[in-house]
């Protein structure tokens, strides 16, 4: 199977088109949470993923929030702005999509969840030494995980019992022959310095792994965010990717 990999879309609805047209044909998409917060077209995001066919789509801490499930005072000031403007902006419809969505799923060697094995919705996995935590708490060969917004590779060897993490390049297949914690980084709000929307294509037959990245209109996100209200750090950043 070759699916698409998509995370932390965060109501960037330019920057989803663009990747879903560069992708081109997959059999799947798979997207492992964060369809809103930060951006200014929530209801346009969850409308396209929810019509994707073969869809596995996940619970992110945002979407929880949106829904009451996590407490405002869990984020910062500026994502909180956020979340309460998506808590009014966001449909009854997409509400109820985003109810549905499980915090973990397993296909095949692959397990799925939007922040860690351990902790499916809040954890994040910024250092080796947290990923190490988490490979006990994931039976796959593979775990897709998002929420960092940093796209990278957790390398568990099994001959040397170590974890060791890379930055692969850019459209070239990575070989999957250890076990992995895999990240495809951001849709919607890059945060390691290259302001492209990020995405990956799984291939579980072939067992690889191609991170990419595509541009988009960055200034027109900008200026929807600076016209809905919505804090202005969340257009800025968008220009630095971080």
């Amino acid at each position: 199977m070759r699916a698409l990999v998509i995370s932390d879309i965060h109501a960037n609805v330019i920057a989803l088109r663009a990747v879903l047209e560069a992708a081109g044909k997959v059999d799947a998409v798979w997207c492992l949470g964060d369809l809103v917060g930060y951006g200014p077209d929530p209801n346009e995001c969850v409308d396209i993923i929810k019509n994707l066919p073969n869809l596995i789509c996940l619970l992110g801490n945002h979407d929880a929030a949106v829904l009451g499930q996590i407490r405002l005072d869990a984020f910062n000031r500026e994502a909180r702005e956020s979340i309460e403007w998506m808590q009014a902006k966001v449909s009854p419809e997409n509400q109820q999509f985003l109810k549905m969505l499980p915090e973990k799923h397993v296909i095949g060697p692959v397990t799925l969840v939007h922040g860690s094995p351990r902790n499916p919705v809040w954890e994040y996995i910024l250092d080796v030494h947290t990923a190490a935590d988490n490979f006990p708490f994931f039976g796959t060969k593979i775990c897709l995980v998002g929420h960092t917004h940093l796209p990278v590779v957790y390398i568990h060897s099994t001959d040397k019992g170590t974890v060791n993490w890379a930055l692969l390049p850019i459209g070239e297949k990575y070989m999957i022959t250890d076990r992995v914690i895999l990240n495809p980084g951001s849709v919607g709000q890059p945060r390691d310095h290259d302001a492209r929307a990020a995405f990956a294509i799984i291939d579980t037959n072939r067992m690889t792994w191609m991170p990419q990245r595509v541009a988009y209109d960055i200034i027109e996100v900008q200026n929807r965010i600076k016209s809905s209200g919505l804090p202005t750090r969340h257009a800025t950043r968008l220009g630095d990717g971080m």
